[in-house]
């Protein structure tokens, strides 16, 4: 893992977190996308070299919408930048930890993305992130 590519925070309404946000960091965000098949809507904010991405949910069955029903708002994970995500997920589950899907998919902001199971990182839901550009498909 290269380093932690952004952090997502869980919110209710992304439009008045954009607003909070923007107060907090001095600057509005950069980007809003939605990822249709995770029911998710995204909002990116730099400060300095660090990302972080707001994620608000677009239907009720959504991750993000049960995410926030059990904890309410809040972090939601720690996604980390990796040059070459299947072979890191491949070592991944040779070490032990539960991806859970192994073959990654297309995520927000131009990457293929895979998870590893909180129950196997101490609680905490990791993002593996890959620029797509830098990817042999």
């Amino acid at each position: 893992m290269d380093k932690i590519e952004h952090i997502g925070i869980a919110v209710k309404d992304l439009e008045k977190s954009n607003q909070l946000f923007a107060l907090l960091f001095g600057e509005k965000h950069y980007k809003i996308e939605e990822v249709a098949s995770e029911g998710v809507k995204t909002s990116f904010f730099k400060t300095g070299s660090n990302k972080i991405e707001l994620l608000e949910a677009t239907k009720p069955e959504s991750p993000i919408a049960k995410f926030i029903e059990k904890k309410g708002e809040g972090i939601h994970h720690i996604a980390f930048a990796v040059n070459d995500i299947k072979a890191e997920i491949k070592r991944l589950v040779k070490e032990g930890f539960t991806v859970l899907n192994e073959t990654p998919k297309k995520g927000a902001d131009n990457k293929l993305v895979a998870f590893l199971h909180p129950k196997t990182t101490n609680g905490v839901l990791i993002e593996l992130c890959q620029e797509i550009d830098n990817t042999i498909q």
